[in-house]
């Protein structure tokens, strides 16, 4: 039994009994947009599930076609008409953008993208920001930039960052639309599965990662994207000391302790 914790228009959030929370992207007429209420409601979403004890895993899906459009270009295009050009308000929508892609990595939760239909320029973004994605073999990607002379610079981040460099050149350079299936192949996304089965799909592998200790996964998650921008003397440093502050946590006690008596442990998620 699923009960709605807060549902405006334009964003839906529904937590169930397990501890998975979905976020939905509401905004079918605009493509699921990157508008500036969207940015807004989705940080205040994952800073949420960061602080919220019930949250276990959450997964960021799409209602429509159109799994998110990246930025609303009619909402930025019209701030041409200020003084400035816009550079104020241009400037004020990046920063909130990359802080939106930020709180996704550093949501102490497990972040599942969930995705039937395109996602495109910081829609891709949001794909590759999150740390897991499943898509139905419907979905394509791109990051189209360059069709339009603008660079798609700030998808760009995450995309380096998930992909090889030839990968992320290769979308970045041509716009081209991607495939669900090469978007398996080149890392962008976990794996491919039927669009009826996708929601499934995403399910299952919230709830197998929502039953480990909660404690555990916020250790792993901020040590995993703290470890990967250290050279490598530095992150076996750091990760070495992360793990004898993890060995001493309760759970891992209680966890070793149940994996030598043969028996499933029991979290106290501290």
């Amino acid at each position: 039994m699923t009960h709605t914790v807060y549902s405006p228009d334009i964003l839906l959030r529904e937590l169930d009994e397990k501890g998975i929370l979905r976020v939905t992207l509401n905004d079918v007429g605009r493509r699921n947009a990157l508008s500036e209420s969207m940015l807004e409601q989705l940080g205040a979403a994952f800073a949420d599930a960061s602080d919220n004890a019930a949250t276990r895993v959450v997964i960021l899906a799409a209602n429509g076609p159109a799994f998110c459009a990246g930025h609303d270009l009619k909402q930025m295009t019209a701030k041409r008409s200020e003084p400035d050009q816009g550079q104020a308000y241009f400037t004020d929508m990046m920063a909130l953008c990359s802080g939106v892609m930020q709180s996704i990595v550093n949501c102490s939760k497990p972040v599942i993208a969930e995705i039937a239909g395109v996602a495109t320029a910081a829609g891709c973004q949001l794909v590759a920001s999150c740390d897991l994605a499943i898509a139905s073999n419907s979905a394509q990607f791109s990051t189209p930039g360059v069709h339009i002379g603008l660079f798609c610079s700030t998808p760009m981040v995450a995309l380096s960052r998930n992909l090889s460099n030839k990968h992320s050149m290769e979308m970045l350079l041509t716009g081209d639309m991607t495939s669900a299936a090469r978007a398996a192949e080149i890392g962008l996304i976990n794996r491919v599965v039927s669009d009826e089965d996708l929601r499934g799909a995403t399910l299952e592998l919230a709830q197998k990662i929502a039953s480990k200790s909660s404690m555990t996964l916020a250790t792993g998650k901020r040590a995993f994207y703290q470890q990967r921008e250290m050279s490598l003397p530095e992150a076996y440093t750091y990760a070495s000391s992360v793990m004898v502050e993890n060995m001493l946590a309760q759970d891992a006690k209680e966890g070793i302790s149940a994996f030598i008596e043969k028996r499933a442990p029991q979290w106290q998620n501290t």
